[in-house]
């Protein structure tokens, strides 16, 4: 079965969030911009990726263009891992982080999925797990700023069944609003996108101890610090979690050895695609480690993370975020239910494929 063609298919999609335009990455966005990976192979079937991601989607789009595809096609599609490992060595003069990993996170995934779909199977079944049938969502919200807003989207994220939330604050007020909003019995996670050098991250930490964090996300600045990471973890008395800005799975390897981490934080779509990701998942396995999958997208790129759930059971909840999409491009699939759970997609490959008809009216 050979690679006949890799197609880039952009999807903005409108959103709505309990609260203020907002945003990431310097800019403040008004839709949601997924990169979609089609490939397709001489056998006739189709496999769906995901690429990352928002702002630098026009990027990742032009090194899978330019540089991965010619490389791709034409090639055997079913021993997925030696050839991402052909493609990476050639590849790594462009960097083992950005959008050429991006690109072949994409490629990956739409591999994994045409693989099940061979097979007949999800791929987590593929990939000897399956019983497995559902994981606990938590909802990641966009950064709010006001702590009356705060508590405001945590009390509607409870009344959407969710006993688990993620903030993007760097304010303690905010936090302290969220906590009350939310009551002693929900987990409160931290994500601070990597604010802080490592004195302050220490100092905030210590001031963020009332609160009773599940884990403080991406605490120190810049995200290389892993002595300063490390020296956290060891004074500081909350859990730790990082890795979503981590290229490939050797690239946490020092993250492992020094003791800094107690999620790991691999991104499907960033990381290298699910091969990479299954590295990293066995990595902490060794360490005694949990695996809390970066997760804020909506397309292929879920599926295979609800697919690594469903093999790893140290991946205890899956991040979903917290907006609201005019469409889905999967209906309900993927969606947690009034619960608080995601069923595990069990159709072949990754579980569904994109509805035809949203990916035509919001592609672009």
């Amino acid at each position: 079965m050979k690679i006949t063609s890799i197609e880039p298919i952009v999807v903005s999609i409108p959103y709505g969030h309990d609260g203020p335009p907002t945003g990431f990455g310097g800019t403040v966005w008004s839709k949601l911009n997924y990169l979609l990976v089609k490939v397709q192979t001489d056998d006739g079937l189709v496999g769906w990726g995901e690429a990352f991601g928002y702002n630098a989607i026009p990027a990742t789009v032009a090194a899978l263009e330019q540089i991965v595809g010619p490389l791709a096609i034409g090639r055997e599609a079913g021993d997925i891992m030696q050839l991402m490992e052909d493609l990476k060595r050639p590849l790594h003069i462009f960097g083992r982080n950005g959008p050429v990993m991006y690109a072949l996170s994409g490629l990956d995934i739409a591999l994994w999925d045409l693989a099940g779909k061979r097979a007949g199977m999800p791929v987590c079944q593929l990939l000897g797990a399956g019983s497995r049938r559902s994981v606990t969502a938590y909802t990641s919200l966009m950064r709010l700023h006001e702590p009356a807003t705060v508590a405001t989207a945590c009390e509607r994220a409870l009344e959407r069944g969710f006993r688990r939330l993620k903030l993007h604050e760097i304010t303690v007020p905010a936090v302290a609003a969220a906590r009350q909003a939310l009551g002693g019995d929900v987990d409160l996670m931290l994500d601070v996108n990597c604010a802080w050098p490592a004195d302050e991250a220490l100092r905030m930490a210590r001031r963020l101890e009332p609160y009773q964090l599940k884990w403080l996300e991406e605490p120190v600045w810049p995200p290389e610090d892993v002595a300063g990471l490390a020296r956290l973890h060891r004074e500081a008395r909350v859990p730790l979690a990082a890795g979503e800005n981590v290229g490939n799975a050797w690239a946490f390897q020092p993250l492992a050895d020094s003791g800094a981490l107690d999620y790991f934080q691999p991104s499907i779509t960033k990381v290298g695609g699910i091969t990479e990701f299954r590295a990293v998942a066995e990595l902490a396995r060794r360490h005694g480690r949990a695996v809390a999958p970066h997760s804020p997208y909506f397309g292929p790129g879920l599926l295979a993370t609800l697919q690594m759930a469903g093999v790893y059971a140290h991946i205890d909840g899956i991040e979903i975020f917290g907006v609201q999409l005019e469409s889905g491009l999967f209906g309900a699939v993927g969606m947690p239910g009034p619960d608080g759970e995601i069923a595990i997609p069990q159709g072949p490959g990754l579980g569904c494929d994109p509805d035809p008809a949203i990916v035509a009216r919001y592609r672009i």
